[in-house]
């Protein structure tokens, strides 16, 4: 009896070692089952688009350029890219379909260096090789200046390179499973417009001189310091080139490039005036010219001294970004090749910026801060 007894207390002080064991277990096999369920709902979903195209059904939230273009880049379907910065972002991608025959990606990055650039254009060909047939390029001239290894933000490398085994921090992602996955599913208003991507919040009515005029702060004048020489950005023009840009032009011979200045309004030529940059400004578009019209591939614009643009400012939201109607009469000259440069004529079409500049009335501006000029491409 009393050995019966031994043996049941035995048991029971096993049965009492083992129970915290099992609840460990039983939590360490929910915890696993929960992060297998999270993993695959990101595999299923991809918001990032790191593995497939778009689900046709889901509402997709499509605002971070960083780490969506990659996906984009690798599994949308398209014949043409749309890149640079917010220069790009009021573009409609259908109007490349509707005037030029392509259907074109949007790749913006805000506030994008030739680095940047690089990196996406290397995504895009290393993805679809010649099925490129034309990539449409903002280019900030201002920023070829900069460190050619210099992006606007950190690139995030797991979701740019093709291994899926340091993919971790995209799937067991917090802000992608609640902001990407479940905020789209609860508020399908959120859902992006796949030709409008990355579309600035500004609405018409901020598109106005008055409102341009206000958040406006002109550059400090410089009195004493002489004027930057024509050939100032010149040597940083060039190693930007090599480096980010002429490589694809070079490696892909079947890609129409169409590389476009946009149109600053008239107060960045004051800016450049008050800074005595205007020659070193105006040569550095004219090598960057001549360098890029050296290649059959290549067709550049020019809108910078496009003036019933850049001179009424109720085109503009501030002093750089330009309203969708501009954007639309920039798709329909890479149509028609109206303000398209060539060897015989940039050099004049850079002359008449350096007049306008030079000559320009600037505090004429101020005299109307309510100008009813229509917008361009409105009566």
């Amino acid at each position: 009896m009393e050995i019966r007894m031994e043996e049941n207390e035995g048991k029971e002080k096993k049965q009492k070692k083992m129970q915290p064991k099992r609840w460990f277990a039983g939590f360490l096999g929910i915890f696993l089952a929960g992060l297998a369920g999270c993993m695959a709902l990101v595999i299923w979903v991809d918001p990032f688009f790191q593995y497939h195209k778009p689900l046709a059904w889901f509402p997709y939230l499509v605002d971070n350029q960083v780490n969506q273009n990659p996906g984009l880049a690798k599994h949308m379907d398209y014949d043409g890219i749309l890149i640079g910065s917010s220069m790009t972002a009021s573009f409609n991608t259908d109007w490349f379909e509707e005037l030029m025959g392509m259907k074109t990606q949007k790749l913006s990055y805000n506030g994008s260096y030739p680095k940047d650039l690089s990196n996406i254009m290397q995504l895009v060909f290393d993805a679809k090789g010649d099925q490129v047939k034309a990539v449409y390029m903002a280019v900030d001239q201002s920023t070829f200046s900069a460190d050619p290894e210099k992006t606007k933000f950190p690139v995030t490398d797991y979701l740019y390179d093709d291994n899926v085994f340091n993919d971790v921090p995209y799937l067991l992602n917090k802000d992608v499973l609640l902001d990407y996955i479940l905020r789209p599913l609860a508020d399908r208003k959120d859902a992006s417009d796949w030709a409008e991507l990355y579309k600035p919040w500004w609405t018409d009515e901020y598109y106005n001189k008055a409102n341009v005029l206000m958040y406006y702060e002109a550059a400090e004048e410089k009195q004493e310091e002489e004027a930057l020489a024509a050939d100032y950005f010149k040597d940083a023009v060039e190693e930007n080139l090599q480096k980010n840009i002429l490589p694809y032009i070079e490696a892909h011979p079947e890609t129409e490039f169409y590389i476009f200045y946009p149109p600053y309004s008239i107060l960045f030529w004051n800016d450049v005036t008050r800074e005595k940059e205007l020659e070193a400004v105006i040569g550095r578009l004219e090598y960057m010219t001549e360098r890029l019209l050296n290649y059959e591939n290549v067709h550049v614009f020019n809108f910078l001294g496009k003036e019933d643009i850049i001179c009424n400012l109720n085109n503009y939201a501030d002093y750089m970004h330009y309203h969708k109607n501009v954007c639309r009469y920039i798709t329909e000259c890479f149509a028609t090749g109206e303000n398209e440069l060539h060897p015989e004529n940039y050099g004049q079409a850079f002359d008449e910026i350096r007049t306008l500049a030079m000559s320009y009335d600037y505090p004429a501006i101020w005299d109307d801060w309510y100008d009813t000029t229509p917008r361009y491409g409105e009566e």
